[in-house]
């Protein structure tokens, strides 16, 4: 640590005013020390924390513009987390705005230096990502295909090149790696002090040994921080706390949840070699051996995630700067031998230290950005999961312009607070999904696999009995929801355990299910869907439901709108389906993700009004979709009413009594494009009409389906799923839903403006439909989500759904199109002729298909199909 040191005293030397600023001499004492500049009495932006997160944000807000903020940390600078920090910047990360973030932090980082002055150990090393499997190989080439698409130089190589690139290397048991020539190692330590250096030039004031006991919260909103040095009024507080960012969250009156957890993380550091490594080695990642390997100092750095971790801190413990933890050898030891297999010459190394710290991981590996649902003004960046170094300048870039201008310039809702609920905040749930998550790091995550941890926490009354009919299970936001059913005498150990690229076992199992639902009736369980009821004793809810959705909802009542919730760039913050139940209530039902979020957005635009209510009814209903053409004769029966489109039209409600039960809401809607209903019932009532609609339904073939089947219905029907294909970003223009939009229905509402630009001038991308047309789904890797698109051998966009159509038999993926000028690379309208008139790829792991892309839904294609089988077996047939 003498070298951490040292470069503390070298920077505070170079900086007078820091001298003032900060204080006396420093120590690792806890013991507060004189503070010779007082804090001041407001501020516009209060910062908790010192570390790389705390001063990318200041360093940010003030490169934007905003010089009334202060950074306040408890310790010294940089002296947490990232004190401990490996130092590795790595871009190779499989979700999109993680990559864009670990970019942009390198390219930050390499210019820092020569910004302020303070050396930040910035070297070009490169990275090499080992291979042992084919499996692995492909999770590999999939990264590979988006890092060069955003024109990151990146290369699939063999062993033999790894083994010149670093040689080192034990080549014997890979199948081929990952080189990303441009990765870079730091001192994570200087580059926060760098960032800090800049941000206090540009007029931040930072405050060490100063802790933060509470926000405090009025109506909704920030209005000061409390501290040990007295009180700031400010407008915005951002908690960059890290490991102590749940604490912080959990200590107002009105607690802000934030959903991580410290585990202990260890790696050694060994004396330099008899003939010291390079200092431009590259960082080798072996993920299967779970370990990671840096030169330092001549020597090397390595440490893994194990598969047995330690939670950290669970009896509340605190520290003011985080210590070096207790050694612990014999957990240690798997990572070792991995370390020596994949280089043996390291036998005969001294080992210098064996560092023990803490490292915060959050419920889904992905970090918590953004504001909190519950107070105005309040936001958070931490929960790094052992990426704050990489992530550290793009994340606090992001937050910066959140804060700022309302929005980031990227979509970061994979990162957003308002992604986790109360429910991911309990010490227990996040103890053992941490314990789960640290070894998943460097796990094989094949596509839709799901977490084992903290399962069984939200569940439909209908659980037991869906379970117990062979129902395979995935969560989303806490819920249970059924993937499909495991038919009798099937495999089931072998269908839990199927992970793979290609086509998974599930395969018949959910075509037989989209047959049922095209051909009969399935019942599918939607409880986890989010549904609030809005109502006023006067006109309010109309008004307000007017200005903050674009479709018009001034419909008769019982009638069901599809419509988006916009935002001011005309964005989709919501895409929904909302009944009129009367002339002044309505009832919302939005996808299941979209229970904070949403809850949050409408609580900050509906007006202040006690005649105005907005109630959350999640958990009052249990919904059951019944899809299929038969599904009109179960309900007939069941009702003693008619349900046919005469008497019962599309997108409509009515309660209406199902079997014994009174009061079932019925919506002639599926979500899929395919006919039925579907049912939402006080759930005292759920068991009884699933029994009733099963009893009823088996002379009309019917069966349970799950949400691998409703997907394959939708993409097939082209229709988008929010938080997939629909985000922040995307207008209903730019993805064919113009008839979702009444841009004359006499009232304006949020996002009109752009919406009406975009009809008169064009967009810039295009939702567009893809069919493979020269894959085979038995063979051939599968596509799944996240794959590049090319037209005439250009790159213009990425998949952002897919799945088999069982209809078509071939793949279908749905995604944006871009259209850059050739020469300069300016973005330009894509037309409908831009579209038709292209020849498309689709790149899976590196491999090209044709596909077929299409504006519209490919409905003439099933009957082209069905017309060609009926030629071929008449051709078959005269042979």
């Amino acid at each position: 640590m003498f070298l951490r040191l040292l470069s503390d005293i070298q920077w505070r030397a170079a900086h007078p005013k820091w001298r003032r600023m900060s204080g006396s001499q420093r120590s690792s004492s806890t013991t507060a020390e004189p503070h010779p500049v007082a804090l001041p009495a407001q501020a516009q932006v209060v910062i908790c924390g010192g570390g790389v997160t705390g001063t990318s944000v200041a360093y940010h807000l003030s490169k934007m513009g905003w010089k009334d903020i202060v950074l306040l940390e408890q310790g010294r600078l940089a002296a947490g987390t990232t004190r401990f920090c490996a130092g590795i910047v790595s871009t190779a990360r499989p979700v999109s705005v993680e990559l864009k973030m670990a970019h942009y932090s390198n390219k930050l980082y390499q210019q820092l230096e020569q910004e302020t002055g303070v050396q930040t150990g910035y070297v070009k090393t490169g990275s090499i990502s080992l291979a042992q499997t084919q499996d692995r190989l492909i999770s590999l080439k999939r990264i590979a295909s988006s890092l060069n698409v955003m024109g990151i130089p990146c290369e699939i190589i063999n062993p033999k090149k790894v083994l010149q690139l670093h040689p080192l290397i034990n080549i014997h048991d890979l199948v081929g790696a990952m080189y990303v020539p441009e990765d870079a190692l730091v001192s994570s330590a200087n580059v926060s002090l760098a960032l800090a250096t800049a941000a206090s030039r540009n007029g931040v004031q930072i405050h060490e040994r100063t802790c933060v006991s509470h926000v405090t919260i009025q109506k909704g909103r920030v209005t000061g921080v409390e501290t040990d040095r007295g009180r700031i009024q400010c407008e915005y507080f951002v908690n960059c706390a890290g490991q102590w960012a749940y604490e912080l969250g959990h200590s107002g009156e009105e607690p802000v949840h934030i959903p991580l957890h410290a585990c202990e993380h260890f790696y050694l550091l060994t004396h330099p070699l008899k003939d010291p490594l390079s200092s431009s080695l590259p960082t080798v990642v072996d993920p299967d051996g779970r370990i990671y390997i840096r030169n330092w100092q001549g020597g090397i750095l390595s440490g893994g995630f194990e598969k047995n971790p330690k939670p950290l801190f669970t009896e509340g413990r605190n520290q003011l700067e985080i210590q070096n933890l207790q050694e612990d050898w014999d957990h240690f030891a798997p990572l070792l031998s991995a370390l020596l297999r994949r280089m043996p010459g390291l036998e005969s190394l001294q080992i210098m230290q064996l560092v023990n710290c803490p490292e915060s991981f959050t419920p889904d590996m992905r970090c918590i950005m953004g504001e909190s649902p519950t107070a105005r003004g309040y936001f958070v960046l931490a929960g790094m999961n052992s990426a704050g170094i990489s992530y550290g300048g793009g994340a606090g870039k992001y937050l910066a312009e959140w804060i700022v201008n309302g929005y980031p310039s990227e979509n970061v809702w994979p990162l957003d607070l308002k992604r986790f609920g109360t429910l991911q905040s309990s010490r227990t749930f996040l103890r053992h999904r941490v314990m789960e998550v640290m070894p998943l790091m460097y796990d094989l995550k094949v596509p839709r696999w799901d977490f084992q941890t903290g399962r069984q926490l939200r569940t439909s009354p209908l659980y037991d009995r869906l379970d117990a009919q062979g129902a395979r299970w995935m969560e989303k936001h806490g819920f249970e929801r059924v993937k499909y059913f495991v038919p009798p005498g099937s495999d089931l150990l072998d269908l839990d355990h199927s992970k793979t690229f290609y086509k998974p076992d599930w395969f018949d199992i959910v075509g037989a299910e989209v047959k049922c639902c095209k051909e009969a009736v399935c019942v599918i369980d939607m409880s986890s869907f989010t549904k609030f009821e809005i109502s006023s004793t006067g006109d309010q809810a109309l008004e307000s439901l007017q200005y903050l959705f674009s479709n018009d909802l001034d419909v008769p009542v019982g009638h069901v709108v599809h419509t988006g919730m916009l935002n001011e760039k005309g964005g989709y913050e919501n895409d929904c389906s909302i009944a009129r139940l009367s002339k002044r209530s309505f009832f919302m039902i939005s996808p299941t993700d979209q229970q904070v979020h949403c809850w949050a957005w409408l609580k900050n635009r509906l007006p202040d009004d006690s005649n105005l209510v907005l109630e959350d009814v999640t958990w009052k209903y249990t919904a059951l979709n019944l899809i299929g053409p038969r599904a009109v004769d179960v309900l007939s029966e069941l009702s003693y009413a008619p349900m046919t489109a005469e008497h019962f039209p599309s997108l409509f409600c009515k309660e209406m009594s199902v079997g014994y039960a009174n009061g079932i809401r019925v919506m002639s809607i599926t979500h899929t494009g395919e006919p039925g209903f579907v049912l939402y019932i006080p759930i005292e009532y759920a068991l009884h009409v699933y029994n009733e609609v099963m009893n009823m339904g088996q002379k009309y073939g019917i069966r349970n389906a799950g949400y691998y089947a409703l997907r394959s219905l939708r993409i097939e029907k082209f229709f988008a799923f929010w938080g997939q294909d629909l985000d922040a970003f995307t207008t209903p223009m730019e993805c064919g839903r113009e008839f979702q939009v009444k841009l004359d229905k006499g009232v304006e509402f949020l996002g009109q403006e752009v919406l009406l630009e975009q009809k008169q001038n064009g967009v810039y991308k295009r939702f567009t439909m893809f069919i493979l047309e020269d894959h085979d789904t038995d063979t051939d890797l599968w596509p799944w989500w996240g794959e590049p698109i090319f037209r005439n051998g250009r790159y213009v966009g990425k998949t952002t759904s897919s799945a088999y159509s069982y209809t078509l038999e071939r793949h279908v993926c749905l995604g944006f199109v871009h259209h850059f000028d050739e020469k300069t690379g300016e973005e330009l309208v894509v037309t409908t002729d831009f579209i038709n008139q292209g020849e498309y790829e689709i790149d899976i792991a590196g491999q090209r298909f044709q596909a077929k892309a299409k504006l519209y839904p490919f409905s003439s294609l099933f009957t082209q199909r069905r017309r060609k089988d009926e030629v071929e077996l008449s051709v078959m047939g005269k042979g």
